[in-house]
């Protein structure tokens, strides 16, 4: 694959770098010519000095030919504007932008412009590590009416098959760790001591599904 990065600050070199590693084609668009120093010595992509929603800087970058593109500058005027111009103009559909104003990113979701509301996230995680007792989501969409959150267990629940859990806390289970190991568990699984799980439900619900997986199973 062939992504255009837009952005050569921490996120955007470390994301260069990544999808390096990962043997994809990789084109960085900066208006600093320095800030491509991050990228270190051994970066094989290409990178391309000049204003990342320029039709002619994104052409030589290879946006026509191109699978993915970032937007991950420091800025959230930039960052949308490039997103549209690669969308609308080039017909990119793989497109994500990286939006600190949360408002704006509920916007441009509608939009169809997937967003990255790095401040929320931060937020949401630093609660979830401060207070491990309060329900703080892992994820929530922009309009935050769905989110993902890992969730505790009784032990009365070790036993059960995941499908008959999901039906009694009426919300998913998309995402567990056994043993250190994450697996996208079907049905058949059956909860065992020691899991971790992450639960998928409407925000509005969580304090709802959070008690009832505190609790011993409802009796059927």
């Amino acid at each position: 694959m062939h992504i255009v990065i837009m952005g050569c600050g921490r996120v955007g070199s470390t994301l260069a770098r990544a999808l390096e590693a990962r043997s994809h084609s990789v084109s960085v668009i900066d208006l600093e010519a320095g800030a491509f120093r991050r990228l270190g010595p051994d970066f094989g992509g290409r990178t391309f000095q000049g204003v990342g929603f320029d039709r002619d800087v994104l052409v030589k970058a290879g946006i026509r030919k191109a699978d993915g593109f970032a937007a991950v500058s420091s800025g959230d005027n930039s960052n949308i504007l490039a997103a549209r111009v690669v969308r609308e103009q080039f017909g990119v559909t793989n497109v994500v932008a990286r939006i600190y104003d949360q408002g704006r990113a509920e916007v441009y979701e509608k939009l169809g412009i997937a967003t990255v509301a790095p401040v929320r996230w931060a937020a949401s995680q630093m609660m979830q590590r401060l207070l491990p007792s309060a329900v703080a989501p892992d994820w929530l969409d922009p309009a935050q009416d769905v989110c993902l959150i890992r969730l505790e267990y009784a032990d009365s629940w070790v036993g059960m098959p995941l499908a008959r859990a999901e039906a009694m806390i009426a919300a998913r289970i998309p995402f567990m760790m056994r043993l250190g190991r994450g697996s996208c568990p079907g049905p058949a699984t059956v909860l065992q001591a020691g899991d971790l799980i992450w639960v998928a439900t409407q925000t509005a619900r969580l304090a709802e599904v959070r008690g009832l997986l505190t609790q011993d199973p409802p009796k059927h």
